[in-house]
């Protein structure tokens, strides 16, 4: 008996070393939602529309209010895969390969990664995770380097091509390098109104069967739950709430008759007509809420809730009221933040950002830390104690990142401060640049037409909304800012403007 009770003790002690190995070796959800403005969640003052489970992560995990994306979508996604701001960073804009063809024939993406960019799921795999990409790519086509499992990921289903995924209902998405057909007949997702804008039904032909954003949380579910045995990082990336405005029935009713609504007939081509554009906005947004449940319902139901760590956030934010009829203004998507999608005011750039792990990331609280998209790829890798260098795939990692795991974790003292954060777009107001250092933000706009275009400066630990210009009263802070961006714009940004010129 004393054997057998020796035995059963090492058995014990053998599976809580064993618990104790998983859990240095986390999974990793990624949520990353598309065109979702700072003010568009409960928990961070949206008052129209219902975000339950989005909220309920917040109150377990942490909130930060400070935290950076890039201005549009293919560059945000370039930086969380390198590490790299927009100083630095291959991709940089939105540049569509061969123009704005919305056919399956003109499905040519965007401008690729290139070969042997070190990438977040590169190091992951190369340290035994499984690394799944579901969503929007964005970031290169098929039959180029920029395809995900050319850039690390094992495993991606989705939109490969970022213009694709205007149209909820497309006739197929990708599960590798393969087509997966869907039962959708095509349509362009660019098309006013044919019939009358008082008749519901005719608004019908602007959807399909098969809603193309359920097939993907699906796959994602499907994913943790074939892969619960071994440490996997998931990027889930749905098109929710960017538009076209489109949405099951079944998530529609539960706005049915709550706001006053106009029917959007998009007769400039402006996306497609929506008959309840208020209705279907906020819906789209609380199916993407609803997706955030499941999967967290998923990893309890697994037993991995414990040993994940789950951060949603969003690529930039709310597009322009008006934008394929989605009224960002009633909405009040991007709170009291200046600027929608494309800008680099903080209503592109500032975004969600909640962090949640129980029993490693302290509960309902909030965090002020300055941080960015390019801090994902180091703070991943220090979670994992992997080192930043791969070997045979071009050396040491050259990342702007920093580290957020001391901040998450609530070790802030040893958090490390990034000195400054830089922004750039090139296709929208003529070239434009911003700089955060400390509480001051830079912005410049016109910059391809003009080098000597003015510096607007604003202090945003006083002015949040970016509303007055101090640029006069601080003249020796302005130079100090139009110096640095006069050092990046030579580096790159003249060899861009070159590219939107011929586009």
């Amino acid at each position: 008996m004393k054997n057998i009770a020796a035995i059963f003790l090492l058995l014990l002690l053998l599976a809580k070393v064993h618990a104790q190995v998983k859990q240095v070796r986390p999974n990793i959800v990624f949520i990353m939602a598309d065109d979702l403005g700072y003010g568009e969640l409960g928990c961070y003052g949206q008052q129209k529309i219902k975000t339950p489970n989005i909220d309920r992560l917040a109150a377990q995990g942490k909130l930060f209010t400070q935290f950076y994306a890039n201005p549009v979508c293919a560059p945000t996604r370039c930086s969380l895969l390198t590490g790299k701001d927009l100083a630095h960073s291959y991709i940089r804009d939105n540049y569509e390969m061969k123009g704005f063809d919305f056919t399956d024939e003109g499905e040519y993406g965007q401008l690729p990664l290139p070969a042997n960019t070190i990438t977040l799921p590169h190091l992951l795999h190369a340290n035994g995770y499984t690394t799944a990409l579901i969503g929007k790519w964005g970031l290169g086509n098929i039959n180029t380097t920029g395809t995900p499992r050319k850039q690390g990921f094992d495993y991606f289903f989705g939109y490969l091509d970022q213009k694709q995924a205007h149209n909820y209902y497309p006739t197929h998405l990708w599960r590798n390098e393969e087509k997966v057909a869907l039962t959708n007949k095509w349509f362009s997702p660019h098309q006013a109104l044919q019939g009358d804008a008082s008749n519901a039904g005719a608004y019908e032909k602007y959807r399909g069967s098969v809603f193309a954003c359920d097939t993907i949380a699906n796959d994602a579910i499907q994913f943790i739950k074939t892969h619960k045995d071994k440490p996997f990082f998931l990027e889930f990336s749905p098109t929710l709430p960017h538009v076209s405005l489109q949405v099951t029935d079944e998530a529609l009713k539960k706005y049915a008759g709550v706001f006053s609504d106009t029917p959007f007939t998009a007769q400039n081509g402006n996306y497609l007509p929506n008959y309840t554009p208020r209705a279907t906005y906020a819906a789209m947004i609380t199916l993407l809420d609803d997706y955030v449940g499941r999967l967290m319902a998923t990893l309890h139901e697994t037993g991995l809730d414990n040993n994940t760590l789950v951060i949603f956030t969003s690529d930039n934010g709310a597009a322009m009221p008006g934008t394929g009829g989605a009224d960002t203004k009633f909405f009040n998507s991007n709170g009291s933040l200046r600027g929608y999608k494309g800008d680099v005011y903080e209503g592109a750039i500032r975004e969600p950002f909640i962090a949640c792990w129980p029993g490693k990331i302290q509960a309902a609280a909030t965090s002020n830390h300055v941080a960015a998209i390019w801090d994902m790829l180091p703070t991943f890798c220090s979670l994992l104690n992997i080192s930043l260098s791969v070997d045979g795939a071009g050396g040491d990692v050259q990342i702007n990142g920093i580290s957020l795991l001391p901040e998450l974790l609530g070790d802030t003292a040893q958090q490390k401060q990034h000195e400054y954060l830089y922004w750039e777009n090139h296709s929208y107001n003529g070239g434009e640049q911003a700089v955060r250092w400390g509480k001051w933000k830079a912005v410049r706009q016109q910059a391809h037409k003009d080098a000597d275009a003015p510096v607007e400066l604003y202090d945003l630990e006083n002015d949040i909304s970016e509303q007055h210009n101090v640029a006069l009263q601080n003249p020796i802070i302005v130079e100090k800012m139009r110096a640095f961006m006069k050092a990046r714009e030579l580096s790159h940004m003249n060899e861009w403007n070159f590219e939107y010129k011929s586009k």
